[in-house]
């Protein structure tokens, strides 16, 4: 899992024997203090508590502040919060918030803010993805301006690892009570590294320093993210020397650019799990159905083909080296089974059965490949595909609506390795982000959402992926992989969850 593969490795040889000239040096490395990044979304909303969009976490960790957050290995560590301590009935976290942080505008950050975004925000009918994780708290007691104790109604007992993930952020209340929900939704203040100064949708989004921040000051003062959702347009970028850095862009061209001696080129398996979000009903009602489909794809060739062979294959939606993942399990590529199982469907090659599957396309390496060759793969068998691009805001709004087609690819970011935010919330048909609404799966993951042992609770996951993965109620794919293409005189630090911070990087 922690393996970092050198694109210096023949992935492929496209491109080989073009004539590269050198790009010239960007306007930001000139000025030393500067970084312009191709980004390939776009904030649909800049309350970082909304939604759980894994492709923008970058974005909101530099403008706001989660309680916690976590090293470039993983390791949780504090962030806004200088200690969090869970009770031991997992009902209830002492928090410590640190006594030098501000907000944009100069104001003090205190517990009332931690209430506010904790609590006040529910109260007050927020539409926002917070609210459904922190479903279960009762009261934030708030003992001074830097100290509170979070009472929950049953156990959480990811209450600290959720603290450093997806929407878990601290907003400002006076400022929220100001301006409103739309007011900061379109010009936000947070407590993180940089401000925003100037934003247009669907273009740029300009970051300057903040003087006051109660962290490490940026060596970096300036951040200019560029949208550019096309990933052949972001490969022309950083190569012209347009952007600094450009991530997730596709393998073979991070292989040819990394070629470049004024570019750097890394591939990296992180802590994120491609796979297929399935539906429950329409065309995929069917177990024997949805099975064939997970028989008929041939994920080690997906992988060589797109990866090298760095991204892992799964079976259940846990990658190698996290807590929940099961070694010996699998549901092997089987083409021949596939079509057994279909034809207990009264389906096959001469009669197929035809579903809908949705794609990205850029949002992650090679995304709309894998769904191209994934729809060749299941047309052998007897599974006929209309395949629909959508955007990653999209995916969203379909699936809050319950109007996804019966198949979309799709990445989990899981910084924390931890199977309640793998199975347990990809699963979890009363919360917005599965896709799979029966209840023969779903009472299971249900239950384990209050199970504090942790010993009892890891064993219990893994059971409940292998059985998730025999119900067909999902279909993981591989461990997910990222590439980024930057400036060889940047100092970027990796991180295994994929994470792009510039308040830590540096010009050589």
């Amino acid at each position: 899992m922690n393996r970092t593969t050198s694109l210096t490795r023949r992935l492929f040889l496209a491109g080989a024997g073009l004539a590269l000239v050198a790009a010239p040096l960007s306007t930001a490395q000139a000025a030393k203090d500067s970084v312009v990044i191709a980004w390939q979304a776009d904030p649909q909303t800049w309350d970082p508590m909304r939604r759980t969009n894994p492709g923008l976490q970058s974005i909101y960790k530099m403008v706001f502040d989660q309680p916690m957050t976590q090293a470039p290995d993983l390791k949780i560590i504090p962030g806004l919060f200088k200690s969090a301590v869970l009770s031991e009935d997992g009902k209830s976290i002492a928090i410590e918030l640190r006594d030098n942080a501000y907000w944009h505008d100069g104001e003090k950050v205190t517990t009332a803010d931690v209430a506010y975004s904790f609590l006040g925000r529910m109260k007050a009918g927020h539409k926002i993805d917070f609210v459904r994780v922190w479903r279960n708290v009762t009261e934030v007691e708030i003992q001074s301006p830097t100290k509170a104790v979070i009472k929950l109604k049953s156990p959480m007992p990811t209450a600290i690892q959720w603290m450093a993930f997806l929407a878990n952020y601290i907003v400002p209340k006076h400022y929220l009570e100001k301006v409103g929900v739309e007011g900061f939704s379109t010009k936000p203040i947070g407590s993180g590294p940089y401000k925003v100064v100037d934003y247009q949708r669907n273009s740029r989004i300009v970051l300057e320093a903040f003087d006051k921040y109660w962290g490490p000051k940026p060596a970096i003062k300036k951040i200019t993210i560029q949208i550019i959702k096309d990933p052949s347009a972001r490969v022309a970028a950083v190569q012209s020397g347009r952007v600094d850095f450009a991530p997730d862009v596709p393998v073979r061209e991070a292989q040819r650019l990394e070629k470049r001696k004024e570019l750097t080129g890394v591939i990296f398996p992180i802590s994120r799990v491609m796979l297929l979000q399935i539906r429950s009903d329409q065309a995929f009602k069917d177990h024997n159905v949805r099975l064939a489909a997970h028989h008929a794809i041939n994920k080690q060739a997906l992988s060589r083909a797109f990866y090298g062979g760095a991204a892992v294959p799964l079976s259940i939606v846990a990658p190698p080296g996290t807590p929940g993942y099961v070694k010996d399990f699998e549901i092997p590529y089987d083409p021949k089974k596939a079509m057994e199982l279909l034809a207990k469907a009264g389906y096959g090659p001469k009669k197929p059965i035809t579903i809908g599957m949705a794609t990205y396309n850029g949002v992650f390496p090679s995304d709309y490949d894998i769904a191209r060759a994934i729809v060749a793969m299941w047309k052998k068998v007897g599974i006929n595909t209309k395949l629909e691009v959508i955007e990653q805001g999209k995916y969203f709004e379909l699936n809050r609506g319950n109007k996804l087609p019966e198949a979309t690819l799709y990445t989990w970011d899981n910084a924390t390795g931890d199977p309640e935010m793998f199975t347990g919330y990809l699963l979890h048909p009363k919360l917005p982000f599965s896709a799979w609404k029966d209840m023969k799966v779903g009472a299971r993951v249900m239950k384990l959402f209050s199970v504090v042992d942790y010993d009892k609770r890891i064993a219990a996951y893994k059971e409940l992926s292998v059985f998730a993965a025999k119900e067909g109620a999902t279909i993981p794919l591989l461990q997910a992989v990222t590439t980024q293409v930057y400036n060889s005189g940047l100092n970027v630090v990796r991180y295994k969850n994929g994470w792009v911070l510039p308040q830590t990087w540096s010009w050589k």
